[in-house]
């Protein structure tokens, strides 16, 4: 007898499983969609995670407008921007900062990290084997431009004016240090018009910037007569560009982007790469002086 009742109970739960599963389980006709998914058809929401992106200065009002964007294609990532001079962000991920995405304002900073070169010892100095070279991209190209402050109390209008100015001793011009790439970049104007920066800096007609933001509030204050700067600065700062130089003049300004091999990241950090190249964040590039390179 209570063998009976005992198979009576088991049969009688199984039919009320079987009947929860046809109730429950089918995904036709209104019924909800299984967990993780959206009539859209968009993937699920990962668990959070942070990326680190260390990008060059000139890049700040960009980049920070698209991580706002980025946050409705990834909310469960959150970027995490450091901007400075590419020189010093090079330094600091020598130094062992963490660091997901590295985004330069020239080839030389990208290059020192590049494990391709390191038989190279003019691109790649110390060796180093520090991104992920199948990720390295050129992303960017800007412009190097002569600006002036409101009102160009001294006239100058062309890179062959300055030059003349800057060999009669009479104007203040400011430039990056040595170790940024708009300094690198002015540097090679200089030399183009066989200038000697030690001589004008002896003489008084040169002052320096450690990166291209602090190039730009010297010309915004006018606390100098000129500067030189990338068309993005000057467009977000609101200054006058009075010539452009010329590939011939300091070569062509590329930003390369590439994942860092140590990165913990590294499948997010190269999305957020690749969508730094769609068109919409393109349009916002270009919108301040930007072009694909």
């Amino acid at each position: 007898m209570k063998k009976v009742l005992a198979l009576t109970l088991a049969m009688a739960m199984a039919l009320a499983l079987a009947a929860c599963g046809s109730t429950g389980g089918s995904s036709s006709g209104s019924g909800s969609a299984p967990a993780g998914s959206s009539a859209a058809g968009s993937a699920p929401a990962g668990e959070p995670v942070e990326i680190t992106v260390f990008a060059a200065a000139s890049m700040t009002e960009t980049v920070a407008q698209i991580i706002e964007a980025y946050k409705t294609v990834a909310p469960n990532v959150t970027v995490i921007p450091t901007y400075e001079s590419s020189g010093t962000l090079l330094t600091q991920i020598k130094e062992g900062a963490d660091c997901d995405l590295f985004i330069s304002a020239a080839q030389k900073q990208m290059n020192a990290l590049d494990g391709s070169l390191k038989d190279d010892a003019e691109k790649n100095p110390d060796g180093l084997d520090m991104i992920d070279t199948a990720t390295r991209i050129n992303l960017l190209e800007n412009k190097v431009t002569l600006v002036v402050p409101e009102g160009n109390p001294k006239g100058i209008e062309s890179f062959d004016q300055l030059a003349e100015h800057l060999k009669a001793g009479d104007i203040l011009m400011a430039m990056g240090n040595s170790d940024v790439p708009v300094g690198q970049y002015t540097q090679k104007i200089l030399a183009f018009y066989q200038l000697d920066e030690a001589a004008l800096n002896t003489a008084g007609v040169l002052t320096y910037g450690s990166n291209v933001k602090e190039v730009t509030t010297q010309v915004s204050e006018a606390s100098v007569d000129c500067g030189v700067i990338y068309a993005t600065d000057a467009y977000s700062a609101g200054l006058t560009v009075v010539d452009s130089a010329t590939a011939e003049m300091c070569g062509q300004v590329i930003y390369p982007a590439a994942v860092l091999s140590g990165s913990q990241h590294a499948a997010e950090a190269k999305a957020f790469l690749d969508y730094l190249s769609t068109p919409e964040t393109m349009a916002i590039f270009e919108a301040v002086g930007f072009s694909a390179a």
